[in-house]
C-alpha cells in the first residue's frame, strides 16, 4: 500500500500577511468559488490514476488549489493556468508516486518555481519509479520531424508565502478570503469500512 502523506518536519511556514478574521455570521453560508455571481473561479478536476496508478494526490492537491488561486487573482481570465503535478513528482519533495505532502510542495515551489501542464503534461511516473527531474520534464516543446527539446523560456509560477491553517472558522476564512486550500485525511480502518452516517475517528491518527 502506498503511503501518500509524507511530511518533512523541517519545513516551516512562511507567512507575510496574516489573514484578518471575519466572523462566520458575516460569511455567506453557501459560498462557492465555482459560482460567484455566475462566474467559475475553479480549474478543472484531474484523475491522478490515469494513465496508471500513482500516489500523487499530494501533488495534485497542491497544484490544484494554487491553480484555482491563480484563476481567482486573474479574475477568471481565459485561458486557465493549470500547474503541473508532474514537475513535483519528478523534481520536487517527497517520494513521487509513493507519496508526499502538499505543504512541502509549496515550500519547493517557493524556492524553485513550477511550470504548467501546457509544457509538462502528467505521465503518472515520478523520480522514484522511472521519470526523474530534467529540463524537459520542467517544460518541453515538440515539432514534427524535429523531436522534443527543453523549452528554456517557459512561463513559471511561484508562491510568495505559505502556511498551515487549522480550525473550522480559520479554514472558512482562508477559503472565503483567498481561495481553495489543500487538506489531507487520515484513512483509518474505520474509514475504510465506512458505509454511511457520521464517522468519528477515535484513533488520533494524523
Amino acid at each position: 500500500m502506498y503511503r501518500t502523506h509524507i511530511h518533512n518536519p523541517n519545513v516551516k511556514p512562511l507567512i507575510k500577511t496574516p489573514l484578518k478574521n471575519i466572523p462566520l455570521a458575516d460569511i455567506p453560508i453557501n459560498f462557492f468559488w465555482g459560482d460567484v455571481n455566475n462566474t467559475n473561479f475553479l480549474t478543472y478536476q484531474r484523475n491522478q490514476h490515469i494513465p496508471i496508478y500513482c500516489g500523487s494526490c499530494w501533488a495534485f492537491s497542491a497544484t490544484s488549489a494554487l491553480s484555482d488561486r491563480i484563476k481567482i487573482a486573474r479574475k477568471a481570465q481565459f485561458p486557465d493556468v493549470n500547474l503541473s503535478p508532474q514537475v513535483l513528482i519528478s523534481c520536487g519533495p517527497g517520494d513521487g508516486c509513493g507519496g508526499g505532502d502538499a505543504f512541502d510542495a509549496y515550500q519547493w515551489i517557493h524556492e524553485h518555481n513550477i511550470t504548467d501542464e501546457s509544457c509538462s503534461p502528467y505521465q503518472a511516473f515520478g523520480h522514484t519509479n522511472g521519470i526523474g527531474c530534467s529540463a524537459e520534464i520542467k517544460c518541453k516543446n515538440c515539432l514534427p520531424n524535429k523531436g522534443c527539446w527543453a523549452q528554456n523560456r517557459a512561463k513559471i509560477y511561484s508562491v510568495e508565502e505559505y502556511g498551515n491553517v487549522t480550525g473550522e472558522e480559520n479554514i472558512i476564512n482562508e477559503i472565503y478570503q483567498r481561495g481553495p486550500v489543500t487538506c489531507a485525511i487520515a484513512v483509518t480502518e474505520g474509514l475504510r469500512n465506512y458505509t454511511g452516517g457520521i464517522f468519528k475517528d477515535e484513533t488520533g491518527r494524523k
